[in-house]
């Protein structure tokens, strides 16, 4: 856990905190993602659950299903639905114990989890074209639940929440705006309701999302704990410091706004302890745990920004992370599909760690049913919040599209087979390769390396689905590298006009 960068990533991202008050139907029997508008899973046994007094018969009733049970001894209750279709029309969900709960307009169609950091929380209105797209926004098909951040020393059985809101002009502009395109996408291409379950929290690490049970199985833990252990000696000191220091630096942002002045106070690092974002399995507990087990077709996953530096801790914590997740859901192999970095300096184009941080990611890619959307043409060197969110959510929604709904069109870009020495040159071969194009004059963003292991930029030619790359200062290259830097300047696509992904051929 590298708390600095954490520190420095929840400053630009404060603001995402802030929540809409909505008054939200079903808050004492039923479980925190029921509220009117809801989307159910299509094709799925349906889960229906809550609380009650032990003993108490309830009936759960929608569209001509009718299903009953009674309050076990420790309150708890639940029902399954059988699947159903998909159906916009939105209908009636009753519940009826001592007393009668109905939820409205509830519609079936296909629903998603979406979770990470700030950049799945930034919100439409703050997207590039966001102003325009809330103004038009007119879409009943796609409805948004925020979950709002609760972060729980252990697993909780309920959240807060947002009530699902069908996207209008009124109530678009507070969605995730990844979550948004994405499932605005997919409501066009299927012509099925769409619903997000938004569950993220910016500047957060990825331990915050792993079960601490599990992460106190990983290679990883010894290091975090250690962290960790320094972090709660001080915590009770800088707890009752803080409210005093936030306060003061939030009086001197204001007269910097209004004064243009710069605001010469250093900005107060929030406590890290129990109770907050950064404890281990902290946002698993208080924002995983109450929404298992909705029936959900997958989850969509931008995080990885704060475990820079550490990228082979990640490629350890991601994939125990999914398997973690779809063992508690008990719904099988959901689809995970997740967002590789894009480009972004980081103060050093040239340097590698977010390079290290991509491939990472990758290693998810061993496991079944997960896809991934490659976004490093539309980052923003200088900006860790790249504000263009369009494009990643319909790459979110291609990769669904083909692999998930198994739909006829192509879901990735061209993705590395393999390297061929041909003479003083390497041919590169691709998957997903068909009308390999460059939108420059050139196809930048190649390196090679002879046996002394040192990189030069190369030159490269596409040829059919292959890449013909070539360097003077390697006449005898044995490695290559595509992407392999914070921030390239890459253009290689397919006939799809998806960027191909970085890779590299060597471990060095």
């Amino acid at each position: 856990m590298n708390l600095s960068r954490l520190f420095s990533l929840s400053l630009a991202t404060s603001a995402l905190a802030v929540i809409t008050p909505h008054v939200c139907l079903a808050e004492i029997m039923l479980a925190s993602p029921f509220t009117d508008h809801a989307v159910l899973q299509r094709d799925l046994p349906i889960p229906i659950w809550g609380h009650g007094t032990a003993g108490e018969k309830i009936t759960v009733t929608f569209h001509d299903q009718k299903q009953q049970t009674t309050v076990a001894p420790d309150g708890r209750w639940s029902v399954n639905l059988s699947p159903m279709p998909a159906d916009a029309r939105g209908a009636d969900l009753s519940i009826i114990g001592q007393t009668t709960i109905i939820l409205h307009d509830v519609v079936v169609g296909e629903v998603w989890l979406a979770s990470g950091q700030s950049n799945m929380e930034w919100p439409l209105n703050l997207a590039w074209n966001g102003k325009e797209e809330v103004a038009n926004a007119n879409l009943p098909l796609v409805r948004h639940l925020r979950i709002e951040h609760s972060p729980a020393d252990s697993p909780a059985t309920a959240v807060k929440t947002s009530c699902w809101q069908p996207a209008t002009s009124e109530t678009a502009g507070s969605f995730t705006a990844v979550g948004y395109f994405f499932a605005n996408a997919l409501a066009a291409k299927l012509n099925v309701p769409v619903g997000i379950i938004h569950s993220s929290w910016g500047g957060t690490p990825i331990e915050s999302w792993l079960a601490e049970p599990v992460l106190r199985t990983t290679k990883a833990w010894p290091r975090f704990n250690a962290e960790w252990q320094v972090a709660l000696k001080v915590f009770p000191e800088k707890q009752a410091d803080y409210p005093a220091l936030d306060a003061a630096w939030r009086k001197a942002d204001e007269v910097s706004r209004a004064t243009g002045k710069p605001n010469t106070l250093p900005w107060p690092h929030p406590p890290i302890g129990p109770g907050t974002a950064y404890a281990p399995g902290g946002l698993f507990n208080g924002m995983i745990a109450p929404l298992v087990p909705y029936a959900i077709r997958g989850a969509l996953w931008y995080q990885g920004e704060s475990n820079v530096g550490r990228a082979g801790e990640y490629a350890e914590l991601f994939p125990a992370m999914i398997r973690d997740w779809r063992k508690t859901w008990g719904q099988g192999d959901f689809y995970l599909l997740y967002v590789q970095l894009p480009n972004y300096a980081d103060g050093n184009a040239s340097g590698r760690q977010w390079a290290e941080l991509r491939e990472a990611q990758n290693a998810a890619l061993k496991l079944p049913a997960v896809g991934v959307a490659i976004t490093i043409d539309v980052g923003e060197p200088g900006n860790l919040h790249p504000t263009n969110k369009q494009p990643v959510g319909e790459r979110l929604a291609a990769e669904a599209e083909a692999s998930v709904y198994q739909l006829p069109l192509e879901g990735s870009g061209p993705t590395f087979e393999s390297a061929t020495r041909e003479r003083s040159a390497m041919r590169v071969k691709f998957t997903h390769a068909k009308n390999l194009f460059t939108r420059q004059d050139s196809v930048p963003g190649f390196e090679l390396a002879g046996s002394d292991r040192v990189f030069h930029a190369a030159n490269a030619v596409i040829e059919g689905e292959t890449v013909i790359v070539s360097s003077p200062d390697v006449p005898a290259p044995v490695a290559v590298r595509y992407a392999w830097t914070n921030s390239p300047d890459v253009s290689l696509y397919n006939g799809a006009q998806l960027p191909a992904a970085p890779f590299r051929t060597d471990n060095w």
